[in-house]
């Protein structure tokens, strides 16, 4: 096993010039305390987190077929759990959730198709994104987009720096593991 030049950071070795950040979302996963290495960046996150997160024309649950997808093509073990366990909360089933690392029907299909074309040719094509346009709206196309750049750089920083699963969500996927596709 490696030892990361960037673990998360702890309380004590939280950055004094983000402090206002440590008791809100920076503070709560490992993603954000292993990024709090980086302070400004962590602070100009923010506000594109809020929208990419919380904010978005997609909803929740199509946010996470769109995350789960993304987290999938990248390989990234942490945004894969995570988002496991945040679309059980949301109500999506196992089988929904499992078909994703596949190439599921109906509108889940469309976002995969649409999450396979952004990693694949860097674009939607012009049918694919009419296509989505006319199912989700325009604005969540766009939202699309960002969510899986946003994502694609929390992997990549996940991946780079070994960012461990958050030790309540490795012990649902330890208790409840993800099936395999049916």
């Amino acid at each position: 096993m490696t030892t990361s030049p960037c673990p998360p950071l702890s309380d004590a070795d939280w950055p004094a010039q983000i402090a206002e950040m440590k008791d809100g979302f920076a503070g709560a996963l490992n993603v954000y305390r292993t990024m709090a290495h980086h302070p400004a960046l962590l602070k100009a996150w923010a506000p594109l987190r809020q929208h990419v997160v919380k904010d978005s024309a997609l909803g929740p649950v199509r946010s996470e077929v769109v995350i789960l997808r993304a987290a999938h093509r990248m390989g990234s073990p942490y945004e894969w759990a995570h988002h496991v366990s945040r679309s059980r909360v949301l109500g999506m089933s196992d089988d929904r959730i499992a078909a994703l690392r596949g190439m599921p029907e109906g509108e889940d299909g469309l976002i995969a198709r649409a999450v396979d074309a952004l990693f694949d040719d860097k674009r939607l094509p012009p049918a694919l994104e009419a296509e989505l346009a006319a199912a989700l709206g325009r604005e969540a196309v766009f939202d699309l987009v960002a969510t899986v750049g946003f994502y694609s750089v929390l992997g990549y920083i996940l991946m780079t720096y070994d960012t461990p699963i958050d030790a309540p969500v490795a012990a649902e996927m330890a208790a409840r593991p993800l099936a395999a596709t049916t």
